[in-house]
């Protein structure tokens, strides 16, 4: 990996690794999967999803029994430990997983009193595995990361979560676009947080937000882009706030200039 990883870390890794190769196995079979809808129609779950985070779980539960579980799938458990926790995503990208897109992946990490200490986000068809501790850097594949230099949003590429049919804020989706595309390099969607964020810890993308996602979805890569030298907050600037539903990372050069971007978007001028 690269760095001097504590048991829980090389845990994690262990977990995360062992996820993607069964998630892998189902990906290879894609059109014999029974897929489910939760909270919406595009909200979609398969047993793919529930045996990584079943796999992830008993896993951690095994190096460390007292730790607090919070899953996408399973929601909360685990131990009794309630200030340590571990997050996980087992399956990021789900509609990416199963549409045949390469870009998912399995999102496991440690909180401290909604600190986040560790993270690995393992992209298994890509075979990047991104792990970061605290005060340890940020490492893809035994390599250490660091965040684009880049400094003006007219050279950056920028990437986002877009609002689909079940969420809220396509307005302010739409105001995003109008501003931001007429000043920078590029804009992407991935369609799977993991990847965005990692992608900006490793410098391909200069900044990620999005304004309705989840603590699954972003713990890792937070860790991963500061540990990278980056910065994270929330959309409009204050404290990132890992159970607060909004994220934005960036290299920390153009934090400001499009956080700007952003509250403008969300206060438009009502004489304009």
């Amino acid at each position: 990996m690269g760095i001097d990883a504590s048991e829980e870390l090389n845990a994690m890794v262990d977990a995360a690794v062992a996820a993607g190769e069964g998630l892998l196995r189902h990906y290879a079979r894609l059109s014999e999967l029974e897929v489910q809808t939760k909270a919406g129609p595009t909200d979609l779950v398969s047993i793919a999803d529930q045996e990584a985070e079943n796999t992830v779980r008993s896993l951690l539960a095994t190096a460390r029994p007292s730790y607090a579980f919070l899953g996408e799938e399973g929601g909360i458990g685990g131990g009794s430990d309630l200030a340590q926790r571990w997050i996980v995503d087992p399956l990021d990208g789900t509609t990416n997983f199963l549409f045949g897109c390469p870009l998912w992946g399995v999102n496991v990490a440690l909180a401290r009193e909604d600190v986040v200490v560790a993270g690995v986000t393992y992209l298994p068809v890509l075979g990047e595995l991104y792990v970061a501790e605290a005060g340890k850097g940020a490492w893809l594949n035994g390599r250490r990361l660091q965040v684009s230099a880049r400094n003006l949003l007219i050279r950056s590429v920028l990437s986002c979560g877009i609002p689909f049919a079940d969420k809220p804020d396509h307005p302010v989706f739409a105001r995003e676009m109008a501003l931001l595309s007429a000043e920078v390099a590029g804009i992407r969607r991935t369609g799977a947080c993991a990847v965005d964020m990692a992608f900006v810890a490793a410098g391909r993308w200069d900044a990620y937000w999005e304004r309705m996602t989840n603590a699954w979805d972003m713990a890792p890569g937070v860790l991963l882009v500061e540990e990278a030298g980056g910065t994270a907050t929330s959309v409009t600037g204050d404290a990132f706030d890992l159970h607060g539903h909004n994220v934005c990372v960036s290299n920390g050069a153009i934090h400001t200039a499009l956080i700007d971007r952003l509250n403008t978007a969300l206060y438009p001028d009502p004489e304009d």
